[in-house]
């Protein structure tokens, strides 16, 4: 697959993280619990997006926040997995995310560390390079900040690449992601509950999730894509409301599968600018990644299979 030379891809990585997943038969207080089958995989939502990019053959280019041994351990292992990525070196360590799959409930337990802190000297030259590289192209804003970061740093972001007549894409929450909000970015990936979070109440029916999306995008958001778990996802846009069904694979994990989704509905509005597009690409990749362990992610000929699967219902919302 190409793009088009003009739209070039970016992410944005401020946070990433070390992510072990262990296998455990129960977890049991107080007591040592065995893992047989520990993973070590390079981690961060916006490292599993430039990885799923790669996977889909997309020539993107990945920012990066690295420091001390633990982000030289993650620079071994992105070796093969990212192309094109720019690391800036920061005093501390990076972070370690933890997995837990309890085999016996089929419970997934997940402990995040908030990071090390980055300078502003640091900070403002890997956002500026970042927005420069950008262009008119997709800029993905994703993930957690470290603790010195501001929440209003990705709005700003979104501005400044609006300025440059490119396409923001925000995957975020909390405060972070309703400032970005105001600043009507190109596309939004929140959940379900993050969306919840951030307007305080629930939305129990998919009809109530595609009109609180709705109200987002006639805010000024191009496309509004909500996931739903193993309910799929709904993507709103100018034209029109969508609805697809998750597809019926087995689950290992779910951690990387939202990461995953962002990659495929950047990857579709690239190659088609089609909202039924990327959505189809967003539900394959979310599908294929649940199937592996650990962060591992979905492979080629699983995409091309899953997509033709995708069915997609117009909800005229």
């Amino acid at each position: 697959m190409s793009i088009d030379s003009t739209s070039t891809i970016t992410t944005l990585c401020l946070n990433p993280a070390l992510d072990v997943t262990y296998h455990v038969s129960q977890l049991i207080p107080e007591q040592k619990s065995r893992s047989d089958a520990a993973r070590h995989d390079p981690g961060g939502n916006g490292i599993n997006i430039g990885r799923a990019l790669k996977r889909m053959q997309i020539n993107a280019h990945t920012f990066c926040i690295v420091a001390g041994d633990v982000g030289q351990l993650l620079q071994r292992l992105l070796e093969h997995q990212l192309d094109n990525v720019y690391y800036e070196h920061v005093d501390g360590e990076t972070r370690i995310n933890s997995t837990i799959i309890e085999l016996e409930s089929q419970t997934q337990y997940q402990i995040t560390d908030s990071g090390t802190p980055i300078s502003d000297t640091q900070l403002d030259r890997v956002i500026n390079d970042f927005v420069s590289l950008t262009g008119q192209g997709f800029g993905i804003i994703t993930g957690s900040c470290q603790p010195n970061i501001p929440c209003e740093l990705y709005a700003e972001l979104v501005r400044e690449i609006n300025k440059n007549s490119g396409k923001a894409v925000v995957d975020s929450h909390g405060e972070s992601l309703r400032l970005a909000i105001e600043e009507k970015p190109f596309l939004i990936k929140p959940n379900r509950y993050e969306l919840e979070t951030i307007i305080k109440r629930k939305l129990p029916t998919i009809s109530d999730v595609a009109n609180e999306a709705r109200h987002i995008q006639n805010r000024g958001v191009t496309h509004v894509c909500i996931s739903l778990g193993d309910e799929g996802a709904i993507l709103v846009s100018p034209d029109n409301s969508y609805y697809a069904k998750a597809l019926d694979v087995p689950i290992n994990t779910t951690v990387g599968a939202g990461d995953s989704m962002v990659a495929g509905l950047v990857t579709g509005f690239s190659l088609h600018n089609d909202p039924q597009q990327a959505l189809r690409y967003g539900i394959a990749c979310g599908a294929g990644t649940v199937m592996h362990p650990g962060t591992e992610l979905f492979s080629g000929d699983e995409l091309v299979n899953f997509r033709q699967q995708v069915v997609i219902k117009t909800l005229d919302i």
